[in-house]
């Protein structure tokens, strides 16, 4: 089988238009060809909660008119194989009696991790795996983080000059980058299953940090880093019509009730020196279905999550302009040699209306 074959990007393509929607399942595309080689057949998997990939796929057929028996599938993830908010995928298939499937990646997920290709090959049906399976991980590499480290992908996004400052020495930042530039950002917000930002952020600008300059279905959650639980209670990050995490470390009763009554869910998480544990907190958000953890915090919250490595991927757009004397975009120590550099890889630059848009990814983050 061929690394790379029409069918199956024409899957992935379908894939990618649930990159917004399916939080927090996987992004899944399949295509179902007759043995004719006539698609027959499409979909993509819809809302937690509704169809997958293969059953849209065989509803489109069959809303088509098509017979699907003998057909071949073309799907970008394994086919399910238990019953989670929905039915085996699998089982469907057997059910609708195609002749093959052709899967681009193996399930991460133990629940599923070869089941499902077992069950198929069970029932007497031909399966292939591995064409643009690196292509379909990639789409999902929150949700494989989620699934075999147990903790999110996490994403930080910085705005900075040219001469990488994120703010003034006064604390002014709004705005470094243009009009183009927050909309990519809200993209990438909308992308993911929760935005992250510290107590120092909300203070200083009490920001909303939901989607609201691009179409989304959903709202990520918020989470808050606020050790003192210091965040007012009318903040606007607290606005209802979304989940909301704060992790604390110095307990306070009276205000994780008051915050409670709001509807935000207070987690006391200390750490051996009174801060907010953060590696357990990303197992935390692990635990409950976060996969692509969206970082927008100040230098000092961000140098803390490089500092402990917390980091796997960076999304720095930078203005054509310089600052000066300012706020970095992280401050985590002074290092005593350039060895001691933590390593990137670039991934893209694209120019994002007037501003250089940068992905850059911790050296070796994505083996696993």
């Amino acid at each position: 089988m061929p690394l790379h074959i029409p069918e199956i990007d024409h899957a992935l393509d379908l894939a990618r238009r649930a990159l917004l929607v399916t939080a927090p399942n996987p992004r899944v595309g399949c295509l179902l060809v007759s043995d004719r080689g006539t698609v027959i057949g499409q979909g993509h998997t819809q809302q937690a909660g509704g169809h997958h990939a293969e059953v849209m796929s065989l509803s489109d057929a069959a809303a088509r008119g098509h017979n699907v028996k003998g057909a071949t599938v073309f799907v970008t993830l394994e086919p399910c194989s238990h019953h989670g908010r929905t039915p085996p995928c699998c089982d469907a298939l057997i059910a609708a009696g195609v002749k093959k499937v052709v899967v681009s990646v193996q399930d991460p997920n133990p629940l599923v991790a070869g089941q499902g290709i077992a069950r198929l090959r069970a029932a007497g049906i031909e399966v292939e795996v591995g064409p643009s399976g690196a292509e379909s991980r990639e789409l999902n590499i929150g949700f494989f983080s989620r699934m075999i480290r147990k903790t999110p992908w996490v994403r930080m996004k910085v705005a900075a000059s040219l001469d990488g400052q994120t703010a003034l020495l006064n604390g002014q930042s709004q705005w470094i980058t243009g009009e183009a530039a927050r909309a990519d950002g809200h993209a990438w917000r909308a992308r993911s299953c929760a935005v992250l930002t510290g107590i120092g952020t909300v203070l200083a600008d009490n920001p909303r940090l939901d989607v609201r300059l691009v179409q989304a279905s959903r709202q990520p959650h918020a989470v808050i880093v606020d050790s003192k639980l210091e965040i007012p209670l009318d903040a606007h990050i607290l606005i209802a019509g979304r989940t909301r995490f704060i992790y604390a470390s110095n307990q306070n009763d009276a205000k994780k009730a008051a915050l409670e009554a709001l509807g935000a869910t207070v987690i006391y998480m200390p750490d051996e020196v009174g801060k907010v544990d953060l590696p357990a907190m990303l197992r935390d958000l692990a635990q409950r279905e976060v996969n692509e953890l969206h970082v927008e915090a100040g230098h000092k919250l961000n140098g803390s999550f490089i500092r402990e490595g917390l980091v796997d991927e960076l999304l720095v757009n930078l203005a054509p302009r310089l600052l000066g004397a300012g706020q970095g975009m992280a401050s985590f120590g002074t290092l005593q040699s350039l060895s001691e550099a933590t390593q990137l890889q670039f991934l893209s630059t694209e120019m994002v209306g007037d501003d250089l848009r940068i992905r850059a990814r911790m050296a070796g983050r994505d083996q696993f």
